[in-house]
């Protein structure tokens, strides 16, 4: 009953196999070998365009770099309250750029919306230099409260965000699930909407430890190869994330495997609404579900082995407030979840309302 992260999971099958291929034998260092290079014409044909792709291991380093070729030290970027980038990155994105400012302008909501953007620049300051002006917007695919953007929400945000000046990066740890939940295409979630920048995760959902930035907009990506050397990202051996994207993008497995996840979330959720004193707090559109509960039933439910988080209560919806004793927590499925997790899990559940 692993629901604390999607993170929590091994690699898939198929990913482990590609690696294990290209541990045989050698290649050049670098990422300048025959599976980065596979991985990356894979990148250009599945969002059907010409596009600088570079690959890192971790996350943080996937969102700061990209953050770091999009703004100088004394700009802003706006991003939602609850943004990975502003939250869970230990002030990295400022690291990197320098000391760019993030600065929140999702008003408690669970996505950004094109008026978050208007009513910021009607109130920003203009006293240059004396104000930092804000030069990037960063919106997360899926959202801080697991809701999708589709190609219209997106594309309305991203005219609005160019009005204004703001070159758009995307933080798609959890882009897969996106893709898998609409149904849209790649280059509809991205690019063809107007974002600039995808940092495109595939740690979430299938490979041990591969993360892509993609450059659509490719003279963004002049400074890239630099920034990523002298932050210590640049992988001696970096045909094995060039197989992690091979091997995860290979006949659409990344969407296979984003799919189970958020067949289980739905079918967890669907689950979850029959107890009369759980709450689900955001509609659930990939596979991030979050429950108002009674706190003696989350503490009940992980003494007896099940894993999820507790999460920020200022992430409920707007009006939305915790009675006394209850909290709010957050699970998370994953392309390993089976049937018999969410059976568990529920199991303990009806365990608990029986016996309280």
């Amino acid at each position: 009953m692993f629901f604390g992260s999607d993170n929590q999971t091994g690699a898939s099958l198929q990913v482990m196999e590609v690696i294990n291929a290209a541990n045989k034998g050698c290649a050049h260092g670098y990422g300048d070998d025959e599976w980065s290079r596979k991985a990356i014409d894979a990148l250009k044909e599945i969002f059907e365009c010409d596009l600088e792709a570079y690959f890192v291991a971790t996350g943080t380093a996937s969102n700061s770099l990209a953050l770091s070729c999009l703004v100088n030290p004394w700009e802003s970027v706006l991003c939602h309250s609850h943004a990975h980038i502003i939250l869970d990155e230990s002030t990295a994105p400022e690291l990197f750029t320098g000391g760019a400012r993030l600065v929140p302008i999702s008003k408690g909501e669970g996505k950004i919306t094109s008026g978050h953007i208007l009513e910021y620049f009607q109130k920003a300051g203009t006293n240059f230099p004396h104000n930092s002006q804000a030069r990037a917007l960063s919106i997360t695919q899926a959202s801080e409260a697991g809701l999708v953007y589709t190609p219209a929400e997106i594309k309305a945000i991203t005219t609005v965000a160019k009005e204004n000046g703001l070159k758009i990066h995307m933080d798609g740890a959890r882009f897969a699930n996106a893709v898998a939940s609409l149904e849209s295409t790649p280059a509809e979630l991205s690019w063809k909407s107007g974002v600039d920048v995808l940092s495109l995760g595939a740690t979430k959902c299938g490979a041990l430890c591969a993360e892509a930035v993609l450059f659509f907009k490719k003279d963004l990506a002049e400074n890239f190869i630099h920034h990523r050397k002298r932050t210590g990202h640049l992988i001696s051996k970096g045909r094995f994330l060039g197989a992690q994207f091979t091997g995860w993008l290979q006949d659409k497995h990344w969407i296979d495997l984003a799919r189970n996840a958020n067949t289980q979330a739905a079918a967890l959720a669907e689950d979850i609404s029959s107890f009369k004193d759980l709450q689900i707090a955001w509609p659930v559109q990939a596979n991030e579900i979050f429950i108002v509960m009674p706190s003696e039933l989350s503490a009940f439910l992980q003494e007896s082995g099940a894993e999820f988080y507790q999460w920020y209560p200022d992430v409920l919806p707007p009006g939305t407030q915790l009675r006394q004793n209850e909290v709010l927590v957050r699970l998370v499925t994953s392309f390993a979840t089976l049937d018999k997790h969410r059976e568990d899990f529920c199991g303990l559940i009806r365990q608990y309302f029986t016996t309280h």
